[in-house]
């Protein structure tokens, strides 16, 4: 590894990724200083960083290692899931009925079919299904897609639930639902590629992407590094304008019902069931916690009591 150009001359350590979280430590302490409120957010996130790639590379070693398509597969399907459950469960500020299987369908319509036929053509590596190569491009996409489903989602709900008046007005006046809820999926579409659009704009000029920073750490030539970066970003373009296309049809065919009626009882504003389910534990063990303590407070307050009582009558006695 010492041999080749650009790649690090020594093998990382934990301790070089603890001093690295000093950053985070840095961050924090802005935070705290300047009221930001984002402090706990960003220690929690680093933590969660340091364990998830941590697991994942122990997943990845053993998947790089078998070499087996069925393990691909499935590696492909559990980031399709696990970026599901991201959107709906942490990402999402409303949500909407039966949101998660249509989120995970949308999810794996566009990484899999763009992964695999970016990853064949387009990349030129055959079989496909190379773990080394077919893994961090599927990881890659399901992180780009993520971010646009959910500007998408937020936004048509948001419209949906507070001025469902607009909407209500169109049908009113004889438009379809597919007239009426026009305006809201092109500007939540807009949004959601928004992002992607302003990156491809700065690429190469003001900033320069971490997979061509990695292919050049990795040995390879800059051209062949920035010609990966093209490819990587058209299809990061394409997966996300399809799942976000998929996922706004299928909540305005949620939300605006057949008979053309705004559904807004199909929104949950609520925080997700597993945070509520969260809230409810803590507040289960909390409040047992001081059951308990004011128990034994007043076993040892009825035991001081009593002594207090025997020597006052000894006194009077």
């Amino acid at each position: 590894m010492d041999d080749v150009p650009g790649a690090p001359s020594n093998d990382l350590s934990w301790g070089n990724v603890g001093l690295a979280f000093s950053f985070i430590l840095f961050d924090d302490i802005c935070s705290r200083t300047f009221g930001l409120g984002v402090d706990s957010s960003l220690v929690t996130a680093a933590v969660r960083c340091v364990v998830q790639l941590s697991l994942v590379a122990l997943v990845l070693q053993k998947v790089f290692e078998a070499n087996n398509p069925w393990a691909v597969a499935g590696i492909a399907f559990l980031l399709n899931l696990m970026g599901t459950t991201e959107t709906v469960v942490n990402k999402a500020k409303r949500r909407y009925d039966h949101m998660f299987p249509s989120v995970l369908v949308a999810m794996l319509g566009s990484t899999i079919p763009v992964s695999i036929i970016g990853i064949r053509f387009a990349m030129s590596v055959d079989p496909f299904w190379k773990p080394e190569q077919y893994i961090p491009v599927v990881g890659m996409l399901c992180g780009a897609t993520i971010s646009g489903v959910v500007v998408a989602i937020n936004y048509i709900l948001k419209e949906i639930y507070e001025n469902k008046d607009k909407v209500e007005m169109y049908l009113a006046f004889g438009a379809t639902r597919l007239e009426a809820c026009k305006p809201i999926a092109t500007d939540a579409l807009r949004l959601a590629l928004t992002p992607n659009i302003n990156q491809m704009s700065v690429l190469g000029i003001i900033a320069i992407p971490g997979m061509m920073t990695g292919a050049i750490l990795g040995g390879a030539s800059v051209q062949q590094a920035a010609r990966l970066q093209m490819v990587i970003m058209f299809m990061i373009s394409s997966c996300t304008a399809l799942s976000s296309i998929v996922t706004t049809i299928f909540a305005l065919s949620v939300v605006v019902d057949q008979d053309h009626r705004v559904r807004t009882d199909r929104i949950d504003v609520r925080p997700h069931a597993v945070y509520r389910a969260r809230n409810w534990a803590v507040e289960r063990v909390v409040g047992g916690l001081k059951v308990v303590g004011s128990r034994i407070a007043g076993a040892f307050g009825g035991k001081k009591d009593d002594g207090e009582s025997r020597e006052n009558e000894r006194l009077l006695g």
